[in-house]
């Protein structure tokens, strides 16, 4: 299980590296950096999907866990809300060191 999270970690640091690369080289053509927000990169890659997480919320859940809860994170830029929690992940699922072996041989 471990190693699940380990990669899943280094898949989201990874995507974070391409999101944030992606707006640097749209800095660079357009002269100013403007991060793209989360909620925009979903839109793009799955508009249904984000459609129906907003519906099954708001119906089933409740709708004040929509808004302000989900949406403040959807507003956030894209690469902070993958590598925080990559980092999180590949951090908390490294291997520890074996506490057994002797210091010093």
């Amino acid at each position: 299980m471990r190693i699940v999270g380990q990669v899943l970690g280094w898949v989201l640091i990874l995507a974070a590296v391409a999101v944030i690369g992606a707006d640097v080289l749209a800095a660079l053509d357009s002269g100013q950096f403007m991060p793209r927000p989360a909620g925009q990169l979903w839109f793009q890659l799955d508009v249904g999907s984000l459609n129906l997480l907003q519906a099954v919320v708001q119906r089933y859940l409740h709708p004040s866990i929509w808004d302000p809860g989900i949406v403040s994170v959807l507003l956030l830029p894209a690469f902070v809300v993958l590598a925080v929690p990559g980092v999180l992940l590949a951090l908390l699922c490294r291997p520890r060191a074996d506490r057994r072996k002797p210091l010093f041989y």
